[in-house]
């Protein structure tokens, strides 16, 4: 054998036993088998990510994939994953508009488009983010940081649902922002009628349709309530269930049902509301 091919053997086997070691070391025990959501409309990138994954970290767990924000949301909610990985653009909700109703729940990782300048704000919002296309090297980088941060919890500052609504604010003010709709045009039998945001006391998915209810009465308008939430106001528009959103000025009070349950009650309404525990934290005392 010529000394040119025993160096490239030498050199092939020498890579070979880093990327068994490495292996060895990204299957220990000591990382824990998290569950992961993935939410990325492209198809290319969603499978490369998924493959990437499953190579440096294969013990995770992913329960659920997403080809927009509002499966996205949906799926976070039906799954409570430890870890989220979101595209920031994407139909329906936005990465940003998703991470901002997780409120800190799960780890996000982000990945992005965005330019190295562009990425200063993510340190508050975000565990880490991945520049497209995601590379193996950067990804591993990225299993160990979380695997770190659960790790040192006690060390390690968690994200303040705070900070981060501020940081991804920043973010999204570098994007084109749509307008706000002030009203909503709504069915009442044969009629039509132009429903003012500040009048609608909560709004609720029935079937196809969304149910708008005001002190005035109800209506149906034929806009998913998914799709609804995103030109609404999170400030003053709260999602308290997966079928129910309420105007936060409406609201009379909130009581607790049992260690599980709450319930809203609605002024110029009998109705009162459920409270699903993945929002149980919007009525939780100020300190």
């Amino acid at each position: 054998m010529s000394r040119v091919a025993l160096s490239l053997a030498w050199y092939y086997l020498c890579n070979l036993k880093l990327f068994i070691e490495k292996r060895k070391n990204m299957t220990d025990s000591n990382y824990p088998a998290f569950k992961i959501l993935i939410a990325e409309d492209e198809d290319m990138m969603r499978e490369r990510l998924i493959s990437q994954l499953k190579q440096c970290y294969p013990q995770a767990q992913i329960v659920a994939i997403a080809e927009n924000g509002n499966d996205a949301w949906d799926l976070w909610l039906e799954h409570e994953p430890d870890v989220v990985f979101l595209d920031i653009q994407m139909p329906g909700l936005s990465g940003l508009a998703v991470a901002e109703r997780i409120r800190g729940r799960s780890h996000i990782v982000f990945v992005t488009a965005y330019d190295q300048h562009a990425l200063q704000a993510f340190e508050h919002a975000a565990l880490d983010y991945l520049l497209k296309p995601v590379t193996l090297e950067r990804l591993e980088q990225t299993v160990k940081r979380l695997v770190n941060r659960v790790a040192n919890a006690a060390k390690t500052p968690a994200i303040i649902p705070e900070q981060q609504s501020a940081a991804l604010t920043s973010i999204e003010n570098t994007q084109q922002s749509k307008s706000k709709p002030k009203w909503l045009r709504a069915s009442v039998g044969k009629q039509i009628r132009l429903i003012h945001l500040n009048d609608i006391l909560f709004l609720q998915s029935d079937t196809k349709y969304t149910r708008v209810v005001t002190k005035d009465g109800e209506a149906y308008i034929r806009t998913a309530l998914k799709d609804l939430i995103e030109l609404l106001d999170p400030e003053i528009f709260w999602q308290i269930h997966r079928g129910t959103v309420v105007n936060a000025h409406a609201i009379e009070s909130a009581e607790r049902i049992d260690n599980e349950r709450l319930e809203v009650s609605i002024k110029h309404s009998t109705e009162r509301l459920p409270v699903s525990r993945s929002f149980a934290y919007l009525f939780r005392e100020s300190n």
